[in-house]
Order: C-alpha cells, then sequence, then structure tokens
C-alpha cells in the first residue's frame, strides 16, 4: 500500500513539472522581444484604424479576425466549415437584403473552395476513396463534367455567362463528396439536423413578424422596385419571403423543414419530443401559407403520397387518410382569407393566367429543345441571358422551371442526364430506407428520401434547388442518404466481430 502511495506521489511531481515546463517554455516565448514589439504594433495599427475609420473600421477588422479563424478552423477540422457553410446559407440572403456592401456570394464560394482543398489534404494522408464508390457519386461526376464541356458548346449564346452559371449548378455539386466525407458518426448527423431545424424556426417566426407587423424599412426599399412589386403584391396581400431571397425559396425551405420534422416524429420514441416536432412541421406549413407560392402547396400532399408507401402501416395509413381529407376540406372551402385563396387556386391550374403563360411558354420552346441537343449553353436564359446576350432568341425566354431551364441551357441530352441522376438518387434513397437496420439512421433515410423526392416535384413549377439555403442544403440530403446506409453497414459489421 505505502509502495503503491509512493509511486502515486511520484508519477504526480513528474505531471506537474511537465506543467510547470510547459508553462515556462510558453511565457518565454510570449516574452520574446520580437513578439512583443509585433503585438506593439499591431494594437498600435488596430487603434489607428478605428481612429481614422470609426466603427466601420472596428467592424472590418473583427470580420477579419473572425475570416482568419474560420479559415484555419475550417482547414483544421472540415466539420466545422461544414457547420459554417449551413448556417450562412440560410442566412447569407438576409444579410445581403439589410444593405451589406460585401460580396456574400464571393465569401460562400471561397468557403465551399476552402473545404474542397481541406478535403484534398485530408486525401493525401488517409487516401479513403471507398464511400465514392455509388452510382450517386459517378452521376454527379458525370453531370460536373457535362457541365464543364459546355465551355465548348458550338451553339452557346455566351462564354461569358457560363463564367457566372458554372459555380452555381456545377461548383457547388462538388459540396456532396464534402459532406459524404465529413459526416462520419450519428452525433454529427444529430448535430446538422438540430442546426436546420432551429434556423427554419428561426425564419418561421421572421415570416409571422412579416406576416403580421410589416416589414422594416430595408426590406421596404427592396420591395420598391415595380418589378418586384408587380410579383409579391398580390390580390391586396404581400407575399412574404422572411430571410431568403423570394418567396418561392422561403416556401419550399419550409416545406423540407416540415418533412423533415414529420419523418422524426414517425421515427422517435418520445412522446414528448414527437409531440414538438409535429408542432414544428405545423408552424412550418402555416408559416409557408405567407409565401402565396402555390407550387410548394402541393409538395407536402406529393411527398406524403411516398411517405405512406414507404412506411405502410395501419397508423400511418389512417393519418395519411385524414391528412388527405383535411387539404380536401381546405380547397373546397369557402374563403375570404387571401393565403387560403392562393392555396386553393394551386390545385386549380387551368383556372390560373400565370400556369397557362407557363405552359404556352413551353409549347413554344419545344422544336428549340429538339433541334439543340447540347441546348443554348449555361446562362442562357433569365438574368444571365439578358446582361451577356441580350439580343439572342433565349434571353428574353423565363424558364420558370428547373427541368425547363436544364432542358433549354443543356439541352435535351443534359435533361436526360439531371433526370437520370434524380432517379438514382431517388432510387437509392428507397432502397437503402429498406436496407438500414439501425432505426435512428432508417429515419433520416426516409426523411432524406422525402426531401429529395419534394424538391423535384417542386422544380417543376419553380427553379427549386438554384437559391440558398436549397443548393446547398440539397447536396446534404443526397450525402446523408448514401452516408446513414454506410454508418449502418458498418455498426452491424462491428457487431459480428464483436460476437
Amino acid at each position: 500500500m505505502a509502495t503503491q502511495f509512493t509511486i502515486q506521489t511520484q508519477w504526480n511531481r513528474v505531471i506537474a513539472y511537465r506543467h510547470s515546463l510547459k508553462k515556462s517554455i510558453i511565457s518565454k516565448k510570449i516574452s520574446h522581444p520580437l513578439i512583443i514589439i509585433a503585438l506593439i504594433i499591431s494594437s498600435l495599427l488596430v487603434s489607428a484604424v478605428i481612429i481614422i475609420s470609426g466603427l466601420k473600421g472596428a467592424i472590418i477588422i473583427l470580420a477579419g479576425m473572425l475570416g482568419i479563424t474560420l479559415v484555419a478552423a475550417i482547414f483544421i477540422n472540415n466539420r466545422v466549415g461544414i457547420i459554417a457553410i449551413l448556417i450562412m446559407a440560410y442566412l447569407v440572403m438576409w444579410i445581403l437584403r439589410m444593405g451589406v456592401n460585401f460580396p456574400l456570394g464571393t465569401l460562400m464560394d471561397g468557403m465551399e473552395a476552402l473545404l474542397i482543398i481541406g478535403f484534398f489534404l485530408q486525401q493525401k494522408k488517409e487516401k479513403d476513396w471507398q464511400i465514392f464508390k455509388n452510382p450517386i457519386s459517378y452521376f454527379i461526376l458525370a453531370w460536373v463534367a457535362y457541365n464543364l464541356l459546355q465551355i465548348l458548346n458550338p451553339t452557346a449564346e455566351s462564354r461569358l455567362a457560363w463564367v457566372y452559371t458554372i459555380r452555381s449548378v456545377a461548383f457547388v455539386m462538388l459540396m456532396y463528396f464534402i459532406f459524404l466525407y465529413n459526416i462520419r458518426s450519428i452525433k454529427f448527423i444529430r448535430i446538422l439536423l438540430k442546426i436546420w431545424i432551429s434556423l427554419s424556426v428561426i425564419a418561421a417566426l421572421y415570416a409571422i413578424k412579416q406576416e403580421y407587423f410589416g416589414f422594416f424599412n430595408y426590406e421596404k426599399e427592396s420591395l420598391a422596385d415595380p418589378l418586384i412589386t408587380s410579383l409579391y403584391f398580390i390580390a391586396g396581400h404581400w407575399r412574404k419571403f422572411s430571410i431568403f431571397s423570394d418567396p418561392v425559396a422561403f416556401a419550399y425551405n419550409m416545406v423540407v423543414s416540415s418533412l423533415l420534422c414529420i419523418s422524426l416524429a414517425w421515427g422517435i420514441k418520445s412522446l414528448v419530443k414527437k409531440l414538438i416536432l409535429i408542432a414544428l412541421s405545423v408552424l412550418f406549413l402555416y408559416c409557408m401559407l405567407f409565401s402565396g407560392t402555390r407550387g410548394a402547396y402541393v409538395l407536402v400532399p406529393a411527398a406524403m403520397i411516398l411517405f405512406a408507401i414507404m412506411t405502410y402501416n395501419k397508423k400511418v395509413l389512417v393519418f395519411s387518410f385524414l391528412g388527405a381529407l383535411f387539404v380536401a376540406f381546405l380547397i373546397v372551402m369557402p374563403t375570404s382569407n387571401p393565403n387560403l385563396v392562393r392555396f386553393q387556386s394551386a390545385f386549380r391550374p387551368s383556372e390560373d393566367a400565370s400556369f397557362n403563360v407557363r405552359k404556352n411558354n413551353q409549347k413554344r420552346i419545344q422544336p428549340y429543345i429538339v433541334s439543340h441537343p447540347l441546348g443554348g449553353g449555361l446562362g442562357a436564359t433569365g438574368v444571365w441571358g439578358q446582361r451577356f446576350a441580350p439580343g439572342s432568341y433565349l434571353a428574353g425566354f423565363p424558364p420558370d422551371s428547373g427541368y425547363v431551364r436544364v432542358a433549354v441551357e443543356l439541352g435535351w441530352i443534359g435533361l436526360l442526364l439531371f433526370c437520370c441522376l434524380m432517379f438514382v438518387i431517388l432510387k437509392t434513397g428507397i432502397q437503402n430506407f429498406y436496407r438500414i437496420k439501425n432505426k435512428e439512421l432508417k429515419t433520416y433515410c426516409l426523411a432524406m428520401t422525402l426531401i429529395v423526392f419534394a424538391y423535384n416535384v417542386g422544380n417543376y413549377p419553380q427553379e427549386a434547388i438554384v437559391q440558398f439555403p436549397s443548393n446547398i442544403y440539397f447536396y446534404l440530403v443526397v450525402a446523408l442518404i448514401v452516408r446513414t446506409y454506410q454508418l449502418d453497414k458498418d455498426m452491424n459489421e462491428a457487431k459480428k466481430q464483436i460476437s
């Protein structure tokens, strides 16, 4: 006993000596004359900038310090960068609307680039490419390659438009590989989903503020544009956009967030958590009505059909039937509420003038699509087409649909490739759902599959996955479809080895 006490005492002395030695070395490094001089000069420069520039200079310095810290954190741990980019994807358009004169879009591109560089630095050490050997990864690489080759498209309206567009349709897809590589545990998936739901709650509450208390002054300034007014002010009522770029982005994000909560409620055992998730899904769907986006109204009923099929049981069927009755009641009930009137019109497309205009536009552009297998080039339509090829045939064409834009800009070959990619993603999600044995991972896979399905349905009447945050979160969703099955497989193999 005395010997054990002596050994423990000696060990404590060794630990104490190492701690004091380390502290001494650090203090000597900090007290080095050159470091002291550098700190004094830095503090003087910072003080001078703040005196000359005032609050603006202080904010710039603070932002620079935070930026340097974030860059270092991304290189050290890519998961920090993933959390940062998911948060920024939600907030970037809100900050821009406030009038902040800073290239936040370029900042997001820079964060993506840093994550990709960090990924290759990690792979230099680990050299683990096994997780990327799946059909979804192959099709995404094929899609990226096809978009890159569009620079050689002989029928492209503008090469410069390609430069501005390639990052939003191909470069951002590489985030799928970043998510797939760095999501390695159920714990990290839980963190990401909690961040997602928390940000959605903030967006929903902000929309409630807009609906019942009006817009802030900086939001009123952005709505002063006559074109924006014509799109957002319908039947004497403003469409709400919350913290997003437009009502469509807001509505679609509320829909997918509600589907996430519904799926989690299905898979969770705790009654309290189940009720909270159901309440959040109702909140998101209620706020979605403020957007006035008719294309979003049909997404939940459509996704719930797939939900009922995949989780076939009596309780789900009863719930789905009651939900269908409620939706049917909302469609036929007489009302003067502008949000409900617009909701009802979504299920009567033949009576909608804007739907008929889109239908005619799509009919008009079909001969062009058939005769141009490679399309008119990236950025040939919409804003970039008007900017870089203002006199072209496609510059004045409003695609008003993700699928139509792909067909027009990338041709029917591009449309075929894109549809194959989406089919493979959905097929993989459904297959993995039935393969996964772990209840929690099965729930996550179900949620992601429903979200992909909803985005694909919504991509027909609108462009569903081109704006923040959908363009980032969509590839997180796709990565989770693959990763949940891989994690479940690893867990099962570990159990077999133990037994």
